[in-house]
């Protein structure tokens, strides 16, 4: 089952989701309308909360977490993806905050308290070391993640696309187990 409760705390499912069953979905997630969680993926909500905006999709073997709550850091290093993004394959986010519209490429890491706002693009097998802010409207690759340029009217429509392509996608799965 790609639910699990943790201790007081169980997942919240928008509507018309997609859960693969072998993806684990556990605690503290709340997940919005539209969304899909991929083959293998994890989203471990045991000690803060992560929240997946609508329409977003998170691809196969990606690893979601967070980091506690200390005296030093009342809030931690909570987990929020925001609406139409697009999280490729084995990607790993931990305790940081993307805005609407972005794409984080193929194996990319993203470390604690990593702020990406809405229209960015991260290559695959970039690296966000922890705390970095990056720019809005940016191209981002490398280990650690440098900015590479603006992207192009072209790629910035391109976000909310792959967003809505996986949307499609989904829904065609919803219908064969409908």
């Amino acid at each position: 089952m790609p639910l699990s409760d943790y201790l007081d705390t169980s997942p919240a499912i928008g509507d018309n989701v997609y859960l693969h069953p072998s993806c684990q979905v556990i605690g503290d997630v709340t997940l919005g309308d539209d969304c899909s969680i991929w083959c293998n993926t994890v989203l471990r909500g045991d000690v803060n909360r992560i929240v997946i905006g609508r329409g977003s999709n998170v691809q196969d073997l990606t690893m979601g977490h967070v980091s506690h709550r200390t005296t030093d850091k009342p809030e931690g290093s909570p987990l929020i993806v925001g609406d139409y993004v697009t999280v490729g394959h084995s990607v790993i986010l931990h305790g940081c905050t993307i805005g609407n519209e972005c794409l984080i490429g193929m194996g990319s890491i993203i470390m604690d308290d990593v702020v990406i706002p809405d229209h960015v693009m991260v290559g695959a097998g970039s690296l966000i070391s922890p705390g970095k802010t990056l720019e809005s409207g940016m191209l981002y690759m490398g280990r650690p993640a440098k900015a590479v340029r603006a992207l192009t009217a072209e790629e910035i429509e391109y976000l909310r696309y792959s967003a809505e392509h996986y949307m499609r996608v989904k829904d065609n799965y919803l219908k064969r187990i409908a």
